[in-house]
């Protein structure tokens, strides 16, 4: 009896496998065949992660000063896990092309990639404003540092008109300016203070970019949903408010120098016709097949901004470099020297975490409540000096595995300085007028 208990119970157990092998097969099999059609479909499923630390011996207050991205001193991060969906589109032919995009973004980076374009506070006159809701407080509040971002959502349409016009509807990254919110796409860990509070991470509107030969291509946008002349805005505040972009793009015969010349102009606000507008200027060039040279220039103005009780006319100044030099295919080193001049005191906020996420209540998404005077800037001159490497590891280790092919290691120091205007005292690196930060960042695309 025993025995054909155990038979039965074999029997039972054996079945019970080959459904488990079936299932497993049949779910396997649709796998594949969702994921050929999405091949054939040109839809791609991919992101990346990126994640660090800082090391700051001067600062105590957990903070490394006005520097956003990389923020948290002496302290580990995970900066983005960023997941996308994209259907790419084409950039030449003669027959229509429709696709999008859309990326959802969790880390201490959220804060600063939402559409944050209406403030706590109308810039002009002092007013309490209701903030966008397309992403800025989607979760993660009792986590402090941690937050969902959704910072691109568009709808894409390639149109066979002359060489060819692509345009975007919806939310996009910004076309203006060198670096880039997604990390994969920067050099170095922490950003200038040029790209951090100088311009525009993102627009909502229609974008539009024209390939005029090989040489030239311009661009040219609609942009809505901002109380801060059309920067960053969202999908349910400010609609009324509109602006525009444009832009001109040279690139050499041999793909080795380019000169791109864009902007923003638009009124600030609906309650307010105070213009807002920047111009941009990057210039690249390839010195050598292994050494790289960036040189850019931003100029921003905000008309009528209350400051201190005060209507001005703010504006704000950046110019940076930044040289690459390949060592090997799988290591490179690089330098970015930055002069900003906040001239007024109205872009750059010490931490600028509290300024981004703050509501008109005074609840900061990030840091809790009563933040407002936790924040602190000044018309002030700031000066960054950054080192560092990108090394791809798995490369120089003979790592086969294929997810880490692209990983990279990107350690970096970084030296920031700051001189107050009209012969004030300002010391926003945690008390003291200049800081050292060490850093080291991995990124793993996928």
């Amino acid at each position: 009896m025993t025995c054909l208990k155990k038979s039965r119970s074999q029997m039972v157990l054996a079945f019970a496998g080959i459904l488990l092998a079936m299932a497993i097969g049949s779910a396997s099999a649709q796998a594949n065949t969702a994921m050929d059609l999405f091949k054939n479909s040109g839809i791609r499923v991919g992101g990346w992660l990126n994640g660090g630390a800082t090391f700051n011996p001067g600062q105590t207050t957990g903070f490394n000063g006005p520097v956003t991205f990389g923020d948290q001193a002496n302290r580990a991060q995970l900066n983005q896990f960023n997941i996308f969906i994209q259907r790419a589109v084409v950039a030449e032919g003669s027959t229509w092309d429709f696709g999008g995009r859309f990326d959802f973004m969790f880390g201490s980076d959220a804060i600063f990639t939402q559409a944050y374009g209406v403030p706590a506070f109308d810039v002009n006159s002092g007013q309490p404003l209701n903030r966008s809701n397309w992403d800025l407080d989607l979760c993660c509040a009792s986590t402090r540092y941690y937050g969902i971002a959704l910072p691109q959502a568009y709808a894409e349409v390639y149109i066979p008109v002359g060489t060819g016009l692509n345009v975007k509807v919806g939310h996009f990254y910004t076309p203006i300016g060198y670096e880039s919110v997604p990390a994969p796409d920067n050099f170095f860990y922490t950003h200038a203070y040029t790209m951090q509070y100088g311009e525009p991470f993102t627009h909502t509107g229609v974008l539009g970019n024209y390939k005029v030969n090989k040489n030239w291509s311009v661009i040219g946008a609609t942009t809505t949903g901002s109380a801060t002349g059309g920067w960053d805005g969202g999908f349910d505040k400010q609609l009324g408010n509109w602006g525009g972009i444009a832009g001109v793009t040279w690139t050499s015969d041999d793909m080795g120098s380019s000169a791109n010349l864009s902007g923003t102009y638009g009124r600030t606000s609906t309650r307010s016709n105070e213009p807002w507008g920047l111009y941009s200027l990057v210039l690249k060039h390839r010195v050598t097949p292994k050494t790289h040279f960036v040189f850019q220039h931003d100029h921003g103005y905000a008309g009528g901004v209350l400051l201190n009780g005060v209507n001005t006319n703010a504006q704000w100044f950046g110019i940076n470099t930044h040289l690459y030099y390949d060592l090997t295919p799988e290591l490179s080193v690089g330098m970015r020297a930055e002069w900003f001049r906040d001239r007024d005191g109205f872009r750059v906020f010490s931490p600028g975490r509290v300024s981004a996420a703050t509501n008109n209540q005074g609840l900061s998404y990030a840091l809790g409540s009563n933040q407002f005077g936790n924040a602190t800037s000044m018309p002030a001159d700031y000066y960054e000096i950054t080192v560092g490497m990108n090394w791809k590891a798995a490369k120089t280790l003979k790592i086969d595995w294929k997810p880490m092919q692209k990983f990279n290691v990107r350690p970096n120091v970084r030296y920031d300085n700051v001189d107050a205007l009209h012969g004030a005292t300002y010391r926003p690196f945690g008390g003291h007028k200049d800081q050292v930060v060490l850093s080291l960042d991995f990124m793993l695309p996928f």
